[in-house]
């Protein structure tokens, strides 16, 4: 195997990390003992840039390409974002109906409708009721009858995933510039 390149990131599905190479974990580094390492990285990630940088975090996050494409936000190295859990609100989701109409026929089970004045019965079928109102019309239930659910809690964001380490070159090749 060739030498690496200093600053090189590596995936790795292992609990150490190599001999010369330390773990993405934004860890904060001393510039004197890295002085070739800051040179490439700079305090994009973290330090002062007199004494110290950070390494990368790639912890719990997905590493992106840098620059922009058509339709496509710029990033710059080290921009952070996204969240690991969101809290999805009313005035975010497209407007759309929830009515619930009933429908004539006979059922087994008889109960009074949300609608003043309007009788309904519903029908077992299968594991779910099918409401319906007595006579042949359709008749749109009660908004009531469908009322907004949810705990206004936030959910997980996380797309699938699967763990492994993310290790950076200490020491090696200094990349040329094109």
């Amino acid at each position: 195997m060739s030498e690496q390149f200093l600053g090189e990131i590596k995936m790795f599905a292992g609990n150490f990390a190599w001999n010369g190479y330390a773990f993405c974990n934004g860890a904060i580094m001393p510039l004197a003992q890295n002085a070739a390492l800051f040179s490439l990285l700079g305090t994009s990630f973290g330090g002062n840039g007199t004494s110290t940088f950070g390494l990368p975090n790639l912890q719990s996050s997905i590493p992106i390409g840098t620059g922009n494409g058509p339709g496509l936000s710029p990033r710059v190295i080290g921009e952070t974002g996204g969240s690991a859990s969101v809290t999805l609100l009313q005035s975010e989701m497209p407007m759309h109906p929830h009515a619930m109409n009933a429908g004539g026929g006979r059922g087994a089970i008889t109960a009074q409708a949300p609608v003043p004045g309007a009788a309904f019965t519903a029908s077992k079928s299968g594991s779910a009721y099918t409401p319906y109102v007595a006579g042949n019309g359709a008749v749109q239930l009660a908004p009531t009858t469908l009322l907004p659910q949810g705990g206004t809690q936030p959910h997980n964001n996380i797309m699938p995933s699967l763990s492994v380490s993310f290790i950076i070159a200490l020491n090696g090749l200094f990349p040329a510039r094109n």
